[in-house]
């Protein structure tokens, strides 16, 4: 699965996702892509589990971007601990998705193949999406 290989700081606060993409919100690669139309953290084994679900649905032909990258750690105490006593070790790694941001893009494969690999990736993911395509 995905992760830094380092960070400056190894604990981050939570945090809100306030607005929309400010960038990534246009197609730069592929002719197909996934977008994003809520706020949502996603984490790297949902990443992982649309990436392999359009791979084996693609069947090793035409090419796919992941355009989002967990570099968010995500911290969890264990159960039935304590209040206080610092924060919890990281338990995963996420990434902060803006309502507008293309997660995944395509290319080299027919429109009806790449929506259908497109809505099954979709489907491992915890935020409503959309289908995009590139304006001729």
């Amino acid at each position: 699965m995905l992760s830094p290989a380092r960070m400056k700081y190894r604990k981050h606060f939570k945090g809100k996702i306030h607005g929309v993409a400010s960038r990534g919100y246009t197609l730069s690669f592929g002719s197909f892509g996934l977008k994003a139309l809520e706020p949502a953290r996603i984490t790297s084994a949902q990443i992982e589990a649309a990436r392999r679900t359009i791979s084996r649905c693609m069947r090793r032909v035409g090419k796919v971007w992941i355009r989002i990258y967990p570099d968010i750690p995500v911290s969890k105490k264990p159960a039935e601990v304590r209040m206080g006593s610092g924060k919890g070790s990281v338990e995963y790694w996420a990434c902060r998705v803006y309502p507008g941001t293309i997660m995944f893009e395509m290319d080299g494969v027919d429109e009806r193949l790449a929506r259908e690999a497109l809505a099954l990736a979709a489907a491992k993911l915890p935020v409503l999406t959309k289908i995009v395509t590139r304006e001729a």
